[in-house]
């Protein structure tokens, strides 16, 4: 051990805190003393929050209808896409095939 560390340095209390230090804590000591609190800040508080809850829903859904409505517009639009002609299965023409394959209807 040398000497400089058997030795408080200059400013230094018992403590191991320094003159500096302990200085400026009274003086944020003393500054939060006088420090009052608004009688309304709960409350400010809380309406801010609320405030800011209800922009959020809303946000979200106006989000959430935007998405619907472009989902139900691009299913439209897609449906009608489709080709105008009847096709194969709704011609009304029947193969040959298909008919001779069919059971005999009785009739009473």
């Amino acid at each position: 051990m040398t000497h400089r560390d058997a030795t408080e340095s200059r400013g230094t209390s018992p403590d191991g805190t320094g003159r500096t230090e302990r200085e400026l804590r009274e003086a944020l000591e003393a500054l939060a003393g006088g420090v009052l609190p608004d009688p309304d800040a709960y409350r400010t508080a809380r309406g801010e929050w609320l405030r800011r809850e209800r922009r959020r829903r809303l946000v979200l859904a106006v989000l959430i209808a935007v998405v619907f409505a472009l989902a139900t517009l691009i299913g439209l639009w897609v449906l009608n896409q489709a080709p105008s002609d009847p096709g194969v299965i709704f011609s009304g023409t029947g193969s040959p095939t298909a008919e001779g394959l069919s059971l005999p209807r009785l009739h009473p």
